[in-house]
């Protein structure tokens, strides 16, 4: 058989050895693989490293990924999840093409296939219970014990079989169970089972069908008939592989795929379980499956997570065959790089204290040109308005600063971002001795933020004309669980949820060029961090949510430990 080379990789692991391998000892003419989920709920941070991985692999060396949709459980699948699968794996920026497919497109021909098995005495009908199975089944260090059934003529099966899709049955009444060896070290070689009944309406297939394949037995003929090459999955899967090469090898299929196995993601202070997440959003824990502090797809894009960097920490977690957990501060590192390089920046005003500027001339105002972004020339500049009353940090201003606190104090100068220098000179509180604002003068011979005497100032501010401020909701969001390991310091996961991870900010105040930004758009705040446009905004009133701070801890980890 004549070789050839494999096309290129930018990236190696494993997998991609495996696979240049194949193309070059000539094993494998193309590359076909597949992503194949079950449309039972949203996709999260863990299925973005293998649909990267699938679709990114199949991309690298020319070939093509499928995208499947393990639909063979109608009490748990619903359009939603289907039309929000579609639409994070577009997010992340891949496309199947014509290559859509469904496990239930090949009911028939996986039921003729377990006929087969059937007929050629390696199937039979069971009437056990699920807890008879179960406990029939062994243990770890115990056989299994062989069914009452198993032995039952080929006649009878087959004619059981026939009666089970015809809904002849009650739901659990009866299985068909692949005869293999009860006595095998790996249960999943004990006469698993390959179809139940259930009377439930398909999404797809209504109700022409009453008894439904398991995950075992679709799973590997839907690759085989897919032509798929590479079946790459997660390690929990590695001890069903012996069965998905049973099935294949005992049935006339017209492809034989391998199935290889990778370590899933692992991140901290995250939970990455669907029954969790599901009860997240049953117990009004977030504010649904697309909360900005879950892990789900829709949630970071709606935090303002850019496909762009999910794809960079894939690239940066890599592939692996033993499990590890990984610092969620590698993807904020990643997330971070894109934003710093892509978003502009704006001016906002989370916890505002009013500066008045005594002799600035009242009732005037005027427009400074203020740069979108310092690292980026090419983006432009925009125009801010100025007035004599502007709002700033509250954080900002010390009435008794501590020797290292730059910012304005009583008798400093600072210097106002793309404006002028001000000079603090007198502080106005409230009965409660609580301070409401500050009376300031400004050097109008500063405009720009420069002294033409070439003084120094030691802190730039940013500030908000108070008459042209836009007056807006902002949602801090930080880790979801406070410990790094959730559900190691309390009898309960769930006493591991931070109080804090949601603190949402009413009174923030921003520069008008916020004011019509589109929902999804995420900007920086200078000196503040991200944040994004929610879709709870409405004309007038924004609603943003903080993607992340400026604050890159791993990057700084990283560095020190250089």
């Amino acid at each position: 058989m004549e070789t050839h080379s494999a096309p290129s990789s930018d990236r190696s692991d494993f997998i991609r050895d495996i696979i240049a391998e194949d193309l070059a000892a000539g094993r494998r003419e193309t590359i076909v693989t597949r992503f194949p989920p079950e449309p039972n709920g949203y996709l999260h941070i863990g299925h973005a490293k293998s649909i990267c991985l699938n679709f990114g692999a199949a991309r690298e060396f020319g070939g093509r990924c499928h995208l499947r949709f393990d639909d063979t459980n109608p009490v748990k699948e619903e359009q939603e999840y289907i039309d929000s699968i579609m639409t994070d794996v577009r997010w992340l920026g891949f496309e199947w093409g014509e290559h859509l497919y469904y496990a239930s497109d090949y009911f028939e021909q996986l039921y003729e296939w377990a006929v087969h098995l059937i007929r050629e005495g390696k199937a039979y009908v069971d009437d056990l219970s699920a807890e008879e199975i179960r406990a029939y089944r062994g243990t770890l260090t115990e056989p299994g014990r062989p069914s009452p059934w198993r032995d039952r003529a080929i006649a009878e099966n087959v004619d059981l079989f026939q009666r089970m899709r015809d809904g002849e049955f009650p739901d659990g009444s009866r299985v068909l169970r692949a005869k293999i060896d009860m006595a095998s070290g790996n249960i999943n070689m004990r006469d698993p089972v390959m179809y139940r009944i259930l009377h439930a309406t398909h999404h797809r297939t209504g109700d022409v069908w009453c008894i439904y394949p398991s995950y075992d037995f679709a799973h590997g003929q839907s690759d085989a008939i897919e032509g798929i090459t590479h079946s790459i999955c997660t390690l929990e899967f590695q001890d069903h592989r012996p069965l998905y090469d049973w099935f294949v090898e005992n049935l006339p299929v017209p492809s034989r795929p391998r199935q290889y196995e990778f370590a899933r993601l692992n991140l901290t202070h995250t939970v990455l379980s669907k029954r969790v997440l599901l009860r997240l959003v049953k117990e009004g824990h977030v504010r649904g499956w697309d909360d900005p502090r879950m892990p789900t797809l829709s949630g970071i894009r709606r935090r303002g997570y850019p496909a762009e960097g999910i794809r960079d920490f894939a690239a940066m977690i890599g592939v692996a065959r033993a499990d590890s957990v990984v610092e969620i501060e590698m993807l904020e590192h990643a997330v971070r790089n894109v934003l710093n390089r892509t978003t502009l920046r704006r001016m906002a005003v989370l916890d505002p204290i009013k500066v008045v500027i005594d002799n600035y001339p009242e009732d005037a105002d005027e427009e400074l040109e203020v740069p979108n972004s310092p690292e980026d020339t090419d983006a432009g500049t925009r125009m801010v308005p100025f007035s004599r009353e502007l709002w700033i940090e509250r954080d900002d201003f010390m009435e008794d600063p501590p020797k290292k606190f730059f910012r304005l104090a009583p008798g400093r100068e600072v210097r106002l971002r793309s404006a002028y220098f001000i000079t603090c000179n007198d502080v106005i509180k409230d009965t409660d001795g609580r301070v409401t604002e500050l009376r300031c003068t400004y050097d109008p011979e500063t405009r720009g933020g420069s002294a033409p005497d070439g003084r120094k100032v030691k802190a730039t501010l940013h500030w908000v004309s108070a008459a042209h401020a836009v007056p807006a909701e902002v949602r801090l969001y930080d880790h979801l669980f406070s410990s790094a390991v959730p559900g190691t310091t309390g009898d309960d996961l769930f006493d591991d949820l931070s109080p804090t991870s949601e603190v949402i900010v009413r009174g923030a105040r921003l520069e008008p060029a916020l004011a019509d930004t589109p929902v999804g758009t995420t900007v920086q705040f200078e000196r503040l961090g991200y944040f994004c446009v929610d879709p709870d905004s409405a004309p007038g009133s924004p609603v943003f949510n903080r993607t992340l701070t400026l604050k890159d801890t791993w990057a700084r980890l990283r560095a020190k430990s250089a």
